[in-house]
């Protein structure tokens, strides 16, 4: 009988020491729905910002699209060429400012409203 209630506090006290463990980085206070006061622990590790990548993804195809109407389309294709027959990290740069079909659409359609 006492070693049934001894596996119970043991499973309790394991219990209670992972969430101190948990709460060892920082705990957040949150008001339940009932007015009760409940600490848990701060999530770990780095969050991952999408709206941040998100926003850049789409700041770099705004500005692959601008150099697409400031340069033109043979002139933009030119200078692609060029990285393309040089170093390693030009090659990268020339596969990715390659003029993708998204790109090339929101060139015409600037172009286009801006004429």
């Amino acid at each position: 009988m006492a070693d049934i209630y001894m596996k119970s506090f043991n499973k309790r006290v394991h219990r209670l020491n992972k969430k101190h463990r948990k709460m060892a980085n920082g705990i957040v206070h949150s008001v339940n729905h009932d007015g009760l006061i409940v600490a848990r622990a701060r999530r770990r590790g780095p969050r991952l910002p999408l709206k941040g990548i998100a926003l850049l993804i789409v700041a770099f195809i705004g500005f692959k699209a601008f150099l697409l109407i400031y340069l033109g389309q043979a002139a933009y294709g030119e200078r692609v060429e060029q990285f393309r027959s040089g170093t390693a990290v030009e090659q990268a740069g020339a596969y990715v400012m390659a003029p993708d079909p998204l790109t090339v659409f929101i060139a015409t359609e600037v172009n286009r409203l801006l004429k």
